[in-house]
């Protein structure tokens, strides 16, 4: 497993939360876990919602334990008749928002969530911040 440095994860919630003022003008909230999907840091921009904190969290955390972005997740889940309790982990979800942190050689460092904003745009920070760390910026 790739350890996932605190100082990176923090590099990788302010460039989210940059992103989201920049090109949304709106605060989110940002998770990074590690690997396994244990909180590494967290960041809530003032003013973004109180119910993002939990969403951003469990968003990063299914991306790692499914090992898949949220999106894809969900897609998956539709396309086969499942729902995500089936799993029987009540912290997984599969709302858009969540995307897996994969270095240049493809190996899980950790994953990233991000909530506050449309489920849509949530998922392009996301998938942003995914594209950044493999290139190894941030």
């Amino acid at each position: 497993m790739t350890e996932l440095a605190l100082a990176r994860a923090t590099d990788l919630i302010r460039l989210a939360i940059d992103k989201a003022a920049a090109d949304y003008g709106k605060p989110i909230c940002v998770a990074v876990c590690d690997a396994s999907g244990a909180l590494l840091a967290f960041a809530r921009a003032e003013g973004s919602p109180l119910r993002s904190i939990a969403i951003a969290q469990g968003k990063a955390y299914s991306a790692a334990r499914m090992q898949a972005n949220t999106d894809s997740v969900k897609a998956k889940l539709a396309v086969g008749g499942v729902e995500i309790a089936w799993f029987c982990d009540e912290k997984l979800t599969a709302l858009p928002g969540g995307a897996v942190l994969k270095t240049a050689g493809g190996t899980i460092a950790g994953a990233v969530g991000i909530s506050g904003l449309a489920s849509d745009q949530d998922q392009a920070i996301a998938n942003a911040l995914a594209a950044t760390f493999a290139n190894g910026a941030a």
